[in-house]
């Protein structure tokens, strides 16, 4: 990194204007920022971890009920987010490029296209999960779920398709056998939500970030000497992206 621009210090040597006074060097700065940077994705990668290892043993257990409960997970609208997704890390990508180069109106552009992309992601999951409301495909202890031993939800209209295949797959089952289907189809759509909603909160963090860095850059404060917060800032935004990758096929694309 270029130590470009520098500034007199108290005691009259030359100091980086982006230059922290407890670092030497730019290089040194910009180094320890993205070590902290990878430390933190570390931390985010074992709570995902933890997470997946509860999916795993749940559907090692119950196969044909995590099988059939994926059904119900729109596939087309998925796969359109991972491809949103995969096309906000090129432009995330792009936008560090673009402030080490001094770009500074096609890093805005990289950074608005980015942010434009999770809002899609985050209007397409809006679709999923209000369909899943009405239709009742949540976890057994919401009041308004299908699976809810308690008291089932009945939803009516457009959205009773749903219920109408859950009743003929159970349709047969002794009343123990049925119950304990059902029970577990809840868990099922437990675990979605709670993947995919922990997932969608840190797209609307990272969203947060890329509106912070696009300020930023409309100010004009990056450039070849200062891209670190670009650079991490895009770091992060490609374990969000990572982390979906995972996710699609582990939950929409059981066979």
């Amino acid at each position: 990194m270029s130590s470009a621009h520098p500034t007199a210090d108290a005691h009259g040597h030359d100091h980086p204007k982006h230059l922290a006074h407890h670092y030497d060097t730019l290089e040194q700065q910009f180094e320890g920022n993205k070590l902290g940077m990878w430390a933190f994705l570390l931390t985010e990668i074992l709570f995902f971890s933890g997470l997946f290892v509860a999916y795993s043993v749940l559907r090692s257990n119950y196969p044909e009920v995590f099988e059939f409960g994926s059904k119900f997970l729109n596939t087309t609208l998925g796969a359109t987010n991972t491809i949103v997704l995969l096309v906000s890390s090129f432009t995330a990508a792009s936008a560090v490029r673009n402030a080490q180069l001094g770009e500074t109106s096609k890093l805005k552009m990289n950074l608005f296209i980015t942010l434009l992309c999770a809002s899609a992601f985050m209007g397409i999951k809006y679709v999923e999960y209000s369909h899943k409301y009405h239709a009742g495909l949540l976890w057994g202890g919401n009041a308004h779920s299908l699976f809810n031993p308690e008291a089932p939800y009945v939803p009516h209209g457009d959205h009773a398709t749903d219920s109408l295949v859950v009743q003929e797959r159970i349709a047969g089952m002794e009343v123990d056998e049925s119950r304990m289907f059902m029970r577990n189809m809840g868990r099922f759509f437990g675990v979605y939500f709670c993947l995919t909603g922990l997932h969608g909160i840190h797209v609307l963090i990272g969203m947060v970030v890329i509106t912070w860095l696009l300020r930023r850059a409309s100010r004009g404060e990056f450039g070849p000497d200062n891209f670190t917060a670009v650079d991490l800032g895009a770091l992060y935004w490609h374990l969000v992206d990572l982390i979906w990758i995972f996710l699609f096929p582990l939950l929409y694309l059981i066979a």
